[in-house]
Formats: structure tokens, sequence, C-alpha cells
């Protein structure tokens, strides 16, 4: 008899789950609150159009199909770990044996956080933030701050890759126009090195870049709130601004701190090696939605999610005996990778235990970047095999 597992999250991780659960024999079900998989790491072209917002957005249909998954479009609302029941919007509540939690984080909430907009979001700002720029390029001069914030009870949910991204990509979009001049770009963090985790070599490289580009930095100041055309700091100073993009760190989803699974400080959910989820047998967490352990430069990134993914398809092939092996742990995987796309080429950034580096890769790198997305789409249809490691 095919044992059956049920996964919501439809992004990176949830994706990955239910095409690696198909090819361990498991009957699937991904339940995911969008018809489509956001691929946000390309998502940073959507804004200076580069990329469409179709380019972006890929079919959960397209994927189900080809995978022979069943997909189910509805928003969880509520999880009871003891009784092992999850309930849904539309679909009420289920029991559920074998449960794969892949829903991502939410973001930490700032005042006036309306007042600004993020290329992390919802998809959707990625179209209101093209729509700021194009009003912006039209009037012809403008202030523009860019920043993103930390979560105190665990910083591996900073997102500040996209945000570096986008600021690079914009300034080689006005600089193509030939406007750049008319422009002050800033970049705000409340910690004094953002990008510290990166390495020392890739924060000194980073430096270099801000003074040769003639940004501005406003860091190490902690963020009180946003208004409509600034940024106001604990320390009560301001930075005025006309477009304002700003990425808050992770945080746990409202239906996951209010839950009786087990949760860190921050309400992500603790899990073991192997991506178990703490006392609850046969229930799994991977992704953002898990709390990560390892060292202190750890980031919640992609590919890590997708290590997470399928090692808990094949422990789970393992316990339910389908198959024979040995458990697999994600902590071994852990590093930071990036193509850190600038517009005009791009950044290798890799960091584990052993190096940290960031390698310059002029005009080729971009192109690198564009053909991941490719890739992305490609090897999640069956199209091409997928490459270890990517």
């Amino acid at each position: 008899m095919m044992k059956n597992v049920l996964i919501i999250g439809g992004g990176i991780a949830g994706v990955e789950a239910a095409i690696y659960y198909r090819k361990e024999g498991f009957e699937v079900e991904l339940i995911s609150d969008r018809s489509y998989v956001f691929i946000y790491p390309i998502a940073i072209w959507i804004p200076v159009g580069t990329n469409s917002f179709d380019d972006v957005a890929f079919s959960l249909d397209k994927i189900a199909a080809r995978h022979g998954f069943t997909l189910t479009v509805d928003r969880v609302i509520s999880i009871h770990a003891d009784a092992k029941i999850i309930t849904l919007e539309n679909g009420g509540g289920r029991t559920v044996e074998h449960l794969v939690i892949a829903t991502g984080a939410s973001k930490m909430k700032h005042t006036g956080i309306e007042h600004t907009l993020s290329i992390c979001g919802a998809p959707e700002q990625s179209l209101l933030l093209k729509k700021k720029i194009d009003a912006l390029v039209k009037k012809g001069s403008g202030k523009i701050a860019f920043g993103f914030g930390g979560n105190p009870n665990d910083p591996s949910g900073v997102r500040g890759g996209p945000g570096f991204e986008l600021f690079f990509n914009l300034h080689h979009h006005l600089k193509k126009l030939g406007i750049r001049d008319n422009y002050e770009m800033t970049f705000f963090a409340p910690m004094a090195s953002p990008g510290a985790r990166m390495g020392e070599k890739a924060l000194k490289m980073m430096e270099t870049m801000f003074r040769r580009n003639k940004f501005n930095s406003r860091y190490g100041k902690k963020i009180t709130r946003f208004e409509e055309n600034s940024v106001v700091f604990e320390d009560g100073s301001t930075l005025e601004s006309d477009l304002t993009m700003f990425i808050p760190a992770g945080d746990a989803h409202s239906f996951i701190k209010e839950s009786d699974l087990p949760q860190n400080s921050a309400g992500f959910i603790r899990i073991n090696d192997f991506c178990e989820i703490e006392g609850v047998t046969g229930w799994y967490a991977i992704g953002d939605a898990a709390a990560l352990e390892g060292p202190d430069w750890k980031a919640k990134q992609g590919h890590i999610a997708e290590v997470m993914a399928r090692n808990a398809a094949h422990n789970s092939a393992l316990k339910y005996e389908l198959k024979l092996g040995e458990t697999k742990g994600y902590k071994e995987h852990i590093n930071i990778l990036c193509v850190m796309d600038m517009g005009n080429g791009a950044g290798f950034i890799y960091r584990d235990d052993k190096k940290a580096t960031l390698i310059p890769m002029p005009i080729v790198g971009h192109w690198m970047k564009i053909a991941w997305g490719w890739y992305y789409k490609l090897s999640k249809m069956g199209y091409i095999p997928r490459i270890p490691g990517m």
C-alpha cells in the first residue's frame, strides 16, 4: 500500500519536497496558498524591467502534473501537533499522520511598514516597486533608501542579499539611462556591519564598491519607524526617501506561534538533524519554518531548504521501510552560497567553517544568474537533470 504525505507550503522547500517524496514512492498532496511558486532569487529583476512577473511566477499546476502529485490551493490557519490536526481556511480540519511543514517565514512587524515595499515580501510588491521606480525615473531625480532588519531572537532569518542585489541593479538601471547622478542612494541596516556573515573579504569588497559608486550608508542604528517619506532611527535622526525598499527579518507565522509545536525563542519549529519535529512522530519541518542549528553566521537560504526537503523525503522512506540506507542530516550542509547580481556582473559568495570568499565575476556572473533561473524551471519540470549542489 502506498504511503501518503501532506506537504504544506508551495515555495522552494515545499516544491522540492513534493518532487522528492514522489521519487521515493509516496502519494503526495501539496497545499499552497498560491497557484505558483515565486522564484524569489530572480525577482530582483522585476522592478527594473529585466524580468516580467510571469518569468518569476512558475505554475505549480505544471509541476504537479509533471511529477504526479496533487495540488490544493488553500491556507493553513491552525496546527495542533498533539492531536495531529491541521485546519485549512476552506478545507476545514484534517488529521495528518505524515506531515511536512514548509510554509516559510512571516516577517517582523515594524511601525509604519506600510510606507515601504519589499523585494522579499508578497510577490505583488515586486510590481509595486517597478511602478515606484518608473515614477521616480519619470521625475528625473530623488532620494532612494534600501535596507533590511534583524530578528534578535534568530539572526539566521536576515535577508540582506536580495536588498543589495536590487540596490545594485537599480544603480545600473539608472546609469544606463544616464541619470544616476540625479539620485541619492543610501543603504541602511540596524547592525554595524551588514553582510558580515559573508566573511571579511566580502565585506571589504562591498565597502570598496560603495565608495566607488557613491553610495551612502546608515548602519548601526535601530529603526524606530517608517514614515511616508523617511526612515526614523532610535537616536531621533531621519533618512529622507522618495522610495523605501525594506526587507524585514524572518519571523514565525502566527499559526505556528499559536500552536503546540516545539519552538525556539523566535517561534520557528525545533527539529533534529534529520528534519523531524521534536516530539511529534511522522512530522517534519524544512526551510524557513524550521529553527536551524549551526554556526553563528548560518543563514536560511534556498539551497539549504532544498537539502532539507530531499533529506526529509529520504528519511521518511527509511522510516516507512520503502528503502534501505542511512539517515541524512542537514547540518553538515550548512554554508552560505550566493551569486550576488549587480546588473552588469555578479559576485560569487561562499562561506563554510573553513573558508569565506567572494569572487568578482564581471558580465559572466549576471548571465550565470539568468541561466540559474532557467535551470530552476527546467530541472523542476524534469526536462534536465538536477546538478548536485544546485
